[in-house]
Formats: structure tokens, C-alpha cells, sequence
């Protein structure tokens, strides 16, 4: 279940400072954010999976922190990402 290369670099072209970027909080959000769906419909059918639910578990704790770290940081980027994937705080 893990992201095509295709996907993530788009996610990585967007969401990148600069051409070289690929590990930005931002980034690492919004690919976690992505893997995160792509789990959560995967376990929508699959209910008795329970080790994607662990796996699901443990990105949804990873991206949290991320957020965590980024609006103890600059709270400023924190909000236009979370606006941007459409997170609630």
C-alpha cells in the first residue's frame, strides 16, 4: 500500500520549498496524509486487518507530531497547511 513514485513526487512538487526539497515538514505531511487515505479506505473494506490499523495508527501519531513541531515553530505555515490538506486543528 505504499505511494507510486508518481504520486509522491507530485506531492513532493507541490508542496516542496525548492526543487531539492523532499524533507520539509510540509512535505512529510502531506505524503503522510496521503498514505494515511489511501489506509483508512484500504481498512474501510478490509475491517479485520489489524495490522494496517497499526500501521495506520502509527502515521496518524507521526503526522502529529509533525503538526505539533510545526506550530510550536512557525505558526504561520502550520495554519496554511493544515488549510491546505484540509486538516481540522
Amino acid at each position: 500500500m505504499a505511494l507510486s513514485k508518481e504520486i509522491k513526487a507530485n506531492i513532493i512538487k507541490e508542496f516542496a520549498k525548492d526543487e531539492k526539497d523532499t524533507g520539509s515538514v510540509e512535505v512529510q505531511v502531506a505524503i503522510l496524509t496521503k498514505e494515511i487515505q489511501i489506509l483508512t479506505d484500504h481498512l474501510k473494506e478490509h475491517i479485520h486487518d489489524f495490522h494496517s490499523k497499526r500501521g495506520l495508527l502509527m502515521k496518524v501519531g507521526k503526522r502529529r507530531s509533525l503538526l505539533d513541531y510545526l506550530k510550536r515553530t512557525d505558526v504561520v505555515r502550520y495554519r496554511e497547511l493544515i488549510k491546505k490538506l484540509g486538516l481540522r486543528k
